[in-house]
């Protein structure tokens, strides 16, 4: 029984090493999510930060700073 199991075992130790599965390639899909996601959110950002308010905010900012 004892070789039994350990038989098993170094097959499913084969089979981990072998087994590239249904996930190969996944991490490079992750990472171009990961990209699309900040690209988007930048271009979010930028639509924000070109608005008339934001740009008034921030000149009325830099004014208060450079007065200092």
């Amino acid at each position: 029984m004892n070789k039994d199991m350990s038989r098993n075992l170094k097959a499913n130790q084969k089979e981990e090493l072998t087994d590239n599965g249904s996930e190969s390639g996944s991490t490079t899909v992750e990472y171009a999510i990961g990209a699309l996601a900040a690209a988007g959110f930048a271009m979010l950002l930028m639509v924000v930060l070109k608005s008339g308010f934001v740009q008034h905010l921030l000149e009325g900012i830099i004014e208060k700073a450079l007065t200092l």
